[in-house]
């Protein structure tokens, strides 16, 4: 699978942890997923449409781990534009689907020093590639963001960065292309596990 250092035009633009309501649509809000898992299948908007895919479930797998106990990571927002006409030459494909997800530190101060989430992101782009090499119909892009983390102590920096981790599947159908997304969705997986562990095990050698 290929995995590059994706630019995003907003990367410079800080939004802040936790958020409360999106500008361009105020039915979308930020949920603590770690305080209430339950709502990881019922409130992502963009999700919804697409449930009826396996893809969308290991999706909902992925943050359900992520923000559960057994990772030292959590989500932050995340965005899906189902299969829609293909714009990318560079894949013989009728359809591609698309979307990101935020990663942070679960130890917020840890977001708020750069050398950590520039480790972050070389190490989820390590693991990445080091998943289902073979696969060719689905792209990985990590962008670090800007964020400001305002539950931080007002003592304490709260400007600070986070994770964003863009995909794009391909395919000549609604079926291909979602199959495509699901199989990003287990590399992706696998990966953030890799980087979780990595973490723990450094915090307690």
């Amino acid at each position: 699978m290929n995995v590059y250092e994706h630019h995003d035009p907003h990367s410079t633009d800080p939004r802040s942890h936790p958020w409360n309501v999106a500008e361009h649509d105020p039915t979308h809000k930020y949920y603590n997923f770690r305080e209430s898992p339950e709502l990881i299948r019922s409130s992502l908007e963009d999700f919804r449409a697409w449930g009826h895919h396996a893809a969308i479930d290991g999706f909902y797998n992925l943050l359900e781990w992520l923000n559960g106990p057994d990772s030292v990571l959590e989500s932050n927002d995340c965005a899906f534009r189902g299969p829609e006409p293909n714009t990318n030459q560079s894949f013989a494909k009728r359809l591609q689907c698309s979307g990101r997800v935020m990663i942070l530190y679960r130890d917020l101060k840890l977001n708020t020093i750069h050398e950590c989430v520039q480790w972050l992101t070389s190490a989820s782009r390590h693991y990445l590639l080091q998943t289902d090499p073979d696969f060719i119909f689905g792209v990985v892009g990590t962008t670090i963001m800007q964020a400001t983390f305002i539950t931080l102590p007002p003592t304490h920096k709260q400007s600070g960065q986070e994770l964003q981790l863009s995909f794009w599947a391909w395919g000549d159908s609604e079926i291909e292309s979602l199959s495509n997304l699901g199989r990003i969705f287990r590399n992706m997986s696998l990966a953030l596990r890799n980087v979780s562990d990595e973490i723990q095990e450094s915090t307690t050698s």
